[in-house]
């Protein structure tokens, strides 16, 4: 048999791609599971960065991954709710909340204190116009910077919106849906702290 006519036929090609799916793809599984514990340990360490940034220095002493509470949104969504704690006592709580943005979805997480004021905001994900709708990164602009302190009554509800639309938020030239979009997400954040409140800071032992 000629050895060399056997490698051209359609069988053996096909057989001879299969194998190299194959062991390729036994390998990037072998290289993910390897790599699975950094790559969680590096997520986690991000979390916990940014839960951190949106709280007061010195606010709390607790560790923040394991001292949650699950509550449900208006639309029935589960939000993980990461208590802050001073000696024992709750001081704050810190949760993510998503809009849509001009060009998906822009997610953030925010701080809220005990009396309904906000501790902090910062986008931890977005797809938007690099020059234009980044601006609402902390490292492009400290626009993000203008919610602390703010409550859902300060501004008034009505008042809770870009000035393009009669608020009180700046918005950016040639980008408004973006920041329209953020200071959406933020307010239903507020509404959502108002109405869950109790749930939010009752004070449950950690999570061990």
């Amino acid at each position: 048999m000629d050895i060399a006519k056997q490698f051209d036929t359609l069988w053996y090609q096909g057989a001879s791609l299969a194998a190299v799916a194959l062991i390729t793809g036994a390998a990037l599984a072998v290289a993910y599971q390897s790599a699975a514990p950094r790559i969680a340990e590096a997520q986690m360490r991000k979390t916990q960065a940014a839960l951190a940034e949106v709280l007061p220095q010195g606010s709390f002493d607790n560790d923040l991954m394991a001292d949650t509470v699950t509550i449900k949104d208006a639309a029935g969504r589960e939000v993980t709710v990461y208590r802050a704690r001073k000696a024992g006592a709750v001081t704050g709580v810190v949760f993510g909340m998503e809009n849509k943005g001009y060009s998906g979805t822009i997610k953030l997480v925010m701080g809220v204190d005990l009396d309904g004021r906000l501790t902090g905001v910062r986008v931890t994900g977005h797809t938007e116009t690099p020059g234009l709708g980044d601006k609402i990164e902390l490292a492009k602009t400290p626009w993000v910077l203008g919610f602390n302190g703010k409550s859902l009554d300060d501004p008034a509800p009505a008042l809770w919106a870009v000035k393009k639309d009669g608020g009180v938020f700046d918005q950016f030239a040639g980008a408004t849906i973006t920041p329209r979009a953020v200071v959406g997400a933020v307010k239903r954040g507020l509404e959502l702290y108002t109405g869950n409140r109790e749930a939010m800071i009752a004070a449950g032992a950690p999570r061990s």
